[in-house]
């Protein structure tokens, strides 16, 4: 089991919680934060971008990854949202166990 973290932003905290009770209802992750007022500044279609986002961080393991995406955009409002993901290679073991526990009757 390989614990990842996915990095997500969505446009207001009413979709980030959508998207978490999504997440966590279906197993899909073992626990999601939800930070508030982060300000983005991007390209989007040519032109400089700028917007008050909400960041949303899972916790969850690699092989749920594609699945987890499907799920979201399914219902993020964005075009191209962002979701990416980063190994965590190490911590708190049983930590780390939880995740896989919690995770491990995923449904999709």
């Amino acid at each position: 089991m390989q614990p990842i973290m996915v990095y997500m932003t969505a446009e207001s905290m009413d979709q980030a919680k959508t998207i978490a009770k999504e997440l966590i209802s279906n197993r899909l992750a073992a626990c999601v934060n939800i930070l508030d007022h982060m300000q983005s500044l991007y390209w989007w279609e040519g032109n400089v971008e700028e917007s008050g986002e909400v960041v949303i961080l899972a916790k969850t393991r690699a092989e749920l990854l594609s699945a987890l995406t499907e799920r979201v955009q399914a219902v993020h409002s964005y075009d191209c949202p962002c979701i990416v993901s980063w190994p965590l290679t190490d911590g708190h073991q049983p930590f780390l166990d939880w995740i896989g526990r919690e995770t491990a009757s995923a449904v999709g």
